[in-house]
């Protein structure tokens, strides 16, 4: 069973998870590029500083940062080791990755990871992908950063290599549209403040009892306690990839997802100061109806 493992990646989520293992006397040797806050200088040295069989757990943005970091400990690493891929990586990268680390005897785990910033002390949803050896003897792992409470709430083997992050995938489109629901309630909400006048109180009342209820709720109304109006934010949303690669899967395989495709698409309209689509809705309006139009300032 694993009781020290290496960590690359110490940014918002990896630098709180190292601190979660440690509570839970599991020793961690972390790198990031940044010294002030890595343990050992390289990613040469952390790898030396662990007990044989190695575990290392790179957490770092998905795409080539990812791709660079395992390559780079596919040199390092020796057969009977593991690395735990805990970003964002498209399942299909993971199923890749593992093929390549095995025919030098690495194991790999691809392990979708939920709770961002407040992880830390309410512990992280895992997702993980593999065989279930390697799955096996990083449990002590799992279980010191998932929630409290039964493994199986917050902690699922969902399948083969690429599973892992394929449910983190599915996981983040459901997020998608939930936040969508949510902000399109506000909006709602605050364009009727002649009739409701406690916008705030509303989205406050919903907390408890309701079945609308949910930590993402919650967080919605933790933001407007901050700044009531949200008038301190730009309304540029950005997207990671996974809504993306949902929707790519839905086609493929002939599933609608039309709320998740709804709320990407609204992301893309957060970006624009100015939408030609739109212009042209009015364009025809007025072509067909004779309806009224607003001048370009």
């Amino acid at each position: 069973m694993v009781s020290h493992i290496g960590l690359v990646g110490l940014g918002k989520m990896g630098n709180n998870m190292r601190e979660r293992l440690r509570r839970s006397s599991i020793e961690v040797t972390g790198f990031d590029p940044r010294p002030e806050v890595s343990d050992v200088p390289t990613l040469a040295d952390l790898v030396a500083a662990l007990p044989a069989p190695r575990v290392v757990w790179v957490m770092v943005p998905a795409g080539e940062p990812t791709r660079g970091v395992i390559q780079e400990l596919g040199g390092l690493l020796s057969e009977g080791d593991i690395v735990v891929e805990g970003g964002n990586s498209h399942y299909v990268e993971d199923q890749e990755r593992a093929a390549e680390l095995a025919q030098r005897g690495i194991g790999y785990v691809d392990c979708g990871v939920s709770g961002g910033v407040w992880g830390l002390d309410n512990g992280y949803g895992l997702m993980c992908g593999g065989s279930a050896a390697h799955v096996e003897t990083l449990l002590p792992v799992f279980d010191a950063l998932r929630p409290e409470g039964p493994r199986e709430e917050g902690f699922v083997h969902a399948g083969p290599v690429g599973a892992g992050h394929f449910a983190k995938m599915v996981h983040n489109g459901i997020e998608y549209g939930l936040m969508q629901a949510y902000a399109e309630g506000y909006e709602l909400l605050a364009a009727k403040k002649d009739v409701v006048t406690d916008v705030h109180g509303t989205m406050k009342a919903w907390q408890r009892g309701t079945v609308v209820r949910s930590w993402l709720l919650d967080l919605m109304v933790r933001a407007l306690d901050e700044d009531p109006d949200l008038s301190e934010l730009d309304d540029w949303v950005d997207d990671s990839g996974e809504g993306r690669w949902t929707i790519d899967e839905g086609v493929d395989n002939a599933v609608p997802l039309p709320v998740i495709s709804a709320a990407l698409f609204a992301r893309f309209a957060s970006r624009q100061e100015s939408s030609p689509a739109m212009r042209a809705v009015a364009a025809l309006r007025q072509q067909f109806g004779g309806h009224a139009v607003k001048k370009a300032e």
